[in-house]
């Protein structure tokens, strides 16, 4: 679908931000991406609006 470059470090914001790297780990754990390189990420699909407020939280 999608590449996406995530940002460098977390800036710890609440919510998490849609770039932020932890938010991009727990979407491939989930199975909605997959990492590329050392810091792309491929969504395979759009995850659900539930997902996603789950993977943002804190």
């Amino acid at each position: 679908m999608s590449s996406i470059t995530v940002k460098k470090k977390c800036c710890k914001s609440d919510p998490r931000c849609k770039k932020c790297p932890v938010v991009l780990h727990r979407l491939t754990m989930l199975g909605h991406a997959e990492k590329v390189g050392s810091r792309k990420y491929e969504m395979l699909s759009k995850p659900k609006k539930k997902v996603a407020k789950s993977v943002r939280a804190r």
